[in-house]
């Protein structure tokens, strides 16, 4: 049994919609398209239909691990969780010891993570490093990189 996985509201429909896309679309999609290449004849040296046959094996498995990843996840509300450390759906402000650059972070579920908003992975190094932290703490952070260290500056959610 997998462990849950905790997004917001709009993080779980987003997911929702993709698999009911997968589902709705992309399914007969792919089944049409091998009763096209069923209809050209010989199947044993037919490539459309051996390529339309795996990707649909592909599709199946994709769909499955959505439906897992659905069925395990779970909503938070935000105003719910406790602001006086670094949790799950909490906007971090932090500033880089030794370089002083400030960031922002926002603390997601992996599926959610987009770097270029600002949205990192609890999973992630840096959000691992982060989670639990209170104002005015130093999170060390091992990144390929190398080792960062970062102090919180500011909690919000």
């Amino acid at each position: 049994m997998s462990t849950p996985a905790y997004y917001t509201e709009e993080g779980l429909r987003k997911l929702q919609e993709e698999l009911h896309h997968l589902r709705t679309v992309e399914r007969p999609h792919i089944s049409q398209q091998i009763a096209d290449a069923r209809d050209k004849g010989d199947l044993s040296e037919n490539a459309e239909y051996h390529a339309a046959k795996e990707e649909q094996g592909l599709l199946e498995a994709r769909i499955a691990k959505m439906e897992e990843v659905v069925a395990n996840a779970r909503v938070i509300d935000p105003g719910q969780l406790d602001t006086s450390k670094a949790y799950i759906h909490c906007t971090v402000k932090v500033r880089q010891v030794g370089s002083g650059a400030e960031r922002h972070f926002t603390l997601v579920a992996e599926s959610e993570a987009d770097i270029k908003t600002g949205r990192i992975s609890v999973s992630s190094p840096i959000g691992k490093g982060l989670l639990g932290k209170a104002v005015g703490e130093v999170a060390e952070v091992a990144t390929p990189a190398g080792s960062s260290r970062f102090e919180i500056m500011e909690i919000t959610r």
